[in-house]
């Protein structure tokens, strides 16, 4: 990541020895680089021709949007979500393509609003070991797996961390297995994204989806308080170019696109494996 940062602070110097002085008072930078959770379809997830690139609706969206105000982004793999994070709080890297608003990430990121989708979270259990729930008092006394950095939202966040024993992981792949393993007793994710896996896992008639959500929270777009490229007017028209595309009905269109596409790599990844 050294290198990137190298290689970003000498594009910015060509750039602005390059661009009319009009261009630079607009903007700091002609280029951004985002990641986010790349377990999450079918908002993100690794590009099967190019695994160091996300792709999904997400991104799409983030496409649109820098399309919009005339820059390049570039959304790229950097681990998983808790190291994604990471790299967004130092400032190694620009953007989170989706997270949800807590109050620790408020100290080191900018939310950039409105929210572009509201996306359920609920708990998983293996089926047949399913037990009596209807609500947060129920997971008491069990135990819990969840992405290491994962949020289901400031309000469940802090219950969970006064009540609850959650263990965190660093991928959904391993929070299912030991579910099916008997080696905790549930988990907690995003419904679509914990879905779209357990298909691409053959889990899916093995696991249940226990109502209500634990939550439901906004997903925003964050731009680091340590990115060079954060300023007001990088925040100004992304926050301007968001509610646009969020008045046209364009993340749920995106949505249902990269559904389909996820669905259809699976399929294709499936006959691969056959031949």
């Amino acid at each position: 990541m050294r290198e990137r940062g190298l290689y970003k602070s000498v594009l910015l110097l060509f750039g602005f020895l390059l661009m009319p002085a009009v261009t630079y008072a607009a903007g700091k930078c002609e280029r951004l680089v985002a990641t986010g959770n790349p377990e999450y379809p079918p908002y993100l997830w690794r590009d099967p021709k190019n695994p160091q690139q996300l792709i999904g609706a997400n991104a799409d969206l983030l496409q649109h949007l820098a399309k919009e105000l005339g820059v390049v982004v570039d959304i790229i793999y950097t681990g998983p979500w808790s190291r994604a994070q990471d790299e967004v709080r130092t400032g190694r890297v620009d953007l989170i393509a989706g997270a949800f608003l807590t109050m620790p990430r408020l100290g080191v990121m900018d939310y950039v609003h409105p929210a572009f989708y509201y996306t359920p979270s609920v708990v998983w259990v293996h089926r047949g070991s399913e037990f009596p729930y209807a609500g947060w008092e129920d997971l008491r006394n069990r135990t819990g797996d969840t992405l290491v950095n994962n949020s289901f939202g400031q309000q469940f966040d802090a219950y969970a961390k006064s009540n609850l024993t959650l263990e965190g992981v660093s991928s959904l792949t391993q929070a299912f297995q030991k579910l099916l393993l008997g080696r905790t007793d549930y988990v907690l994710y995003e419904r679509y994204p914990g879905q779209a896996l357990a298909d691409s896992l053959g889990m899916q008639d093995d696991l249940l989806v226990l109502d209500p959500p634990v939550s439901s929270e906004g997903l925003y777009l964050t731009l680091s308080h340590n990115s060079v490229c954060n300023d007001a007017w990088l925040r100004g028209m992304l926050a301007k170019k968001m509610t646009e595309a969020v008045a046209s009905g364009l993340p749920d269109v995106l949505r249902e696109r990269n559904l389909q596409r996820w669905k259809d790599q699976q399929l294709t990844a499936s006959g691969d494996a056959e031949q």
